[in-house]
């Protein structure tokens, strides 16, 4: 049932055509009342990734009506639920994504996909909370999911201090499996405070000479990274990409496996990351926090145009708590 005392409209980060940064415009939307299986929820702060700007630009590999408000992690509170919705109620402090379009999130009250969400870890503020979802669910899903890592096994994870690749070396790490990380020099500590066992400047080193044999690769760059990780696999090793899809001929030449994946966030997984999170077996990276007026600026850090730090881009649309 649709709550009472709700405003009728919400201010939202929209485009009404792909483009740069310039055709973000913030408007004030209607706020529909959640459908079967959704939840209406009041956002505290809503994370910013590549594909935002790739929603943004029209290269998206999703089909994205315009207009359309952009944005997919969240965190904050139901302030209403829809029909079908169990173990969540109004009041409920929660985190996840919006829906498969990855749309919806960059706004004051947005639409949710109940089974795309979860109640937010007791450890982490709102902040915190919004920079978690797409990301750490596409490192556990690509290290377990799709590579099936296992104890024992070694995994080279290219782009290890990105948002992705940081997961990705701690859940590997915790997986007991033997951690190889490319990096840059100046994030080197950091990767290396996450657990990897060994990281490699991709500027001035080559990982070849670091990571023979090994069963499985993460791929984040994409490119010629990607291309050269074949030589480095065992046979019938495992490359996923998170980027591009790969060379089929060439794993096939190579006797290995390599797949593309679009991350799937269920409310299972973001128990399981949710949980890790409260127990201290994961940490979060914060790059930049922006208020929501300011989401120029964070496609303008995605572009390249205006200087980003390490770590996850969030809108916070209030106080964090």
């Amino acid at each position: 049932m649709f709550a009472t005392m709700l405003p009728s409209a919400t201010d939202a980060a929209r485009i009404h055509r792909f483009g740069g940064p310039e055709v973000v415009t913030l408007e004030e939307v209607p706020v529909s009342p959640p459908g079967p299986g959704q939840v209406l929820v009041r956002v505290a702060a809503a994370g910013v990734g590549p594909w935002d700007g790739w929603i943004r630009a029209g290269k998206s590999v999703l089909p994205q009506p315009l207009p359309l408000t952009l944005g997919s992690d969240l965190a904050g509170t139901v302030a209403a639920v829809g029909p079908e919705v169990t173990g969540l109620a109004p009041g409920a402090r929660v985190f996840g994504v919006t829906s498969k379009r990855f749309t919806g999130a960059h706004a004051a009250h947005a639409l949710a996909q109940a089974g795309m969400m979860t109640r937010a870890p007791l450890r982490l503020d709102d902040v915190q909370a919004a920079s978690v979802p797409v990301v750490a669910v596409t490192a556990w899903q690509a290290l377990f999911d799709h590579a099936q890592l296992e104890a024992g096994q070694t995994v080279l994870v290219h782009g290890a201090a990105g948002s992705v690749g940081a997961y990705a070396v701690q859940l590997a790490r915790r997986a007991r499996a033997r951690v190889i990380a490319t990096a840059s020099a100046k994030d080197r500590d950091f990767v290396r405070s996450l657990g990897a066992d060994v990281v490699v400047d991709y500027r001035r080193e080559r990982f070849e000479d670091a990571a023979k044999d090994v069963d499985a690769v993460i791929d984040l760059v994409g490119g010629d990274t990607q291309a050269r990780s074949f030589a480095v696999l065992r046979p019938r090793g495992t490359l996923v990409s998170a980027v591009s899809t790969p060379d089929q001929e060439e794993a096939a030449r190579r006797g290995v496996r390599a797949s593309f994946f679009l991350v799937d966030v269920t409310t299972a997984h973001l128990d399981r990351i949710a949980a890790l999170l409260d127990s201290g077996e994961l940490s979060v990276d914060i790059g930049a926090v922006l208020p929501l007026a300011e989401v120029r600026g964070a496609h303008e850090m995605l572009d390249g145009t205006r200087p980003r730090p390490r770590g996850k881009i969030v809108l916070a649309m209030g106080p964090a708590r």
